[in-house]
């Protein structure tokens, strides 16, 4: 198959308009909206620490799985027919995959395991022999070192299958531990060394956009459940205020996000010389933050939906206050990740969560719908501080001193000697 075309048009040019998302990058979104709506359901059907400790687990991996691929296609070309074929045939695994989450951690372990290996390895192998037809024996061993790192976390993923019970959890969560411990480490291996920074650097715009997209992927799974919900419900004042403050915590994440944070994000990993730092905390690790408060808010929207006038109980209280909270500590460290300075607001919205937390219990009577409300102001608060300071304070720092801005936990020296050592898929 990659014979029938030039190799080397299998990757993407970097000339204007070359790293613009694809057709077929949206279509392969897809499958994950599915997996996202299966995440919120497992959440919610198995409602304890430990189903909560489950889903984080599935979380990341679909998170892994789709940041890898948005890699590779800021590399290779989506437009070119082996390219596409191979997103598709990710599809296909993506859909097996998702179909196996509620049933994960029980009959459908082996389901889940073997589609995300074969996914990841399947993958990351197809790209790593397109570079050797192309002659490029740097970025082929790249990757090369990438499908070894997954191949050490293999034996965890099956064991965990095989074994279920109380060994599944901790074996699975030994295994994403060793492919987020990859890149740093940049994928050394044995006779092979590490990753040279080169092979790492990306279109940051392709980068922000595709991140962008899968935070509207998370917020309209969001908004699929609150459609569903209100329209088996009853038509009562409870429920219709219910929908609405579900409506709005939706309309104030996505203010949260894209107002001050995403347009600026991709103007700063543009600027930058260093692109793969950039791209592998600020987009790589920092989104899975923001994308697993969006999962939790749906599950929060959830149960205020099936008993909103019913008095709150302790574990609605901790979802409801927590998802906001956990979207704003994201959002925190994204801003921060791209130049901005450590947000007041936010730190002062995810105070007034904490405290609203402790003194609910002392409130007789507090309804989970009342703490909806409560919860959406705060956030409204957070959005209009950020509406008036912006334009004065936040945007202090220029455009130049955005591309010279030394991601926090990195030196300069370190940036240049890494480059690009981040997530490379």
């Amino acid at each position: 198959m990659i014979a029938a075309i030039p190799v080397a048009r299998l990757f993407r040019t970097r000339e204007e308009g070359g790293d613009r998302v694809a057709f077929v990058e949206l279509f392969f979104d897809l499958v994950f909206v599915f997996a996202v709506t299966q995440l919120s359901h497992h959440v919610i059907e198995h409602l304890t620490p430990l189903g909560v400790l489950e889903g984080v687990v599935m979380l990341v991996a679909v998170w892994w799985l789709w940041i890898y691929t948005t890699w590779v296609t800021n590399w290779m070309n989506p437009q070119k027919g082996p390219v596409r074929w191979m997103l598709i045939t990710m599809m296909l695994g993506g859909l097996v995959l998702s179909t196996a989450i509620p049933e994960a951690f029980g009959d459908r372990a082996a389901q889940f395991a073997i589609a995300y290996l074969v996914m990841q390895v399947g993958r990351t192998v197809f790209v790593a022999i397109s570079y050797a037809v192309c002659d490029d024996r740097t970025n082929a061993m790249n990757l090369v070192r990438i499908a070894l790192w997954f191949v050490l976390s293999a034996p965890f993923w099956i064991a965990g299958a095989l074994l279920g019970g109380e060994a599944q959890l901790p074996l699975w969560a030994a295994a994403l531990a060793v492919e987020l411990l990859g890149p740093a480490f940049r994928y050394w291996m044995p006779r092979l060394g590490v990753s040279p920074p080169e092979t790492w650097q990306v279109a940051g715009g392709h980068m922000a956009e595709r991140a962008g997209l899968f935070m509207i992927i998370a917020l309209g799974e969001s908004i699929i459940i609150t459609g569903t919900l209100f329209s088996r419900s009853e038509l009562t004042t409870p429920s219709v205020l219910a929908f609405l403050a579900a409506f709005v915590s939706t309309i104030l994440f996505w203010l949260l996000y894209f107002s001050h944070g995403a347009e600026h994000g991709a103007r700063f990993i543009q600027a930058s010389r260093n692109t793969g730092i950039i791209a592998r905390l600020t987009y790589t690790y920092l989104h899975m933050v923001l994308v697993a408060g969006i999962v939790l808010v749906a599950v929060g929207d959830e149960l205020v939906l099936a008993h909103p006038d019913d008095p709150i109980d302790g574990t609605t209280l901790v979802i409801v206050l927590a998802a906001p909270a956990l979207y704003l500590l994201g959002n925190l460290l994204f801003k921060r990740s791209i130049g901005r300075p450590w947000l007041r607001s936010h730190l002062l919205g995810m105070a007034a969560l904490t405290a609203m937390y402790l003194l609910a219990p002392l409130i007789p009577g507090l309804t989970a719908l009342a703490v909806t409300w409560i919860a959406n102001g705060v956030l409204a608060l957070v959005v209009l501080i950020d509406e008036l300071v912006w334009p004065h304070e936040e945007e202090a720092v220029s455009d130049e001193e955005e591309a010279e801005f030394d991601l926090e936990g990195f030196d300069r020296r370190d940036a240049e000697e890494q480059g690009a050592s981040g997530v490379g898929q």
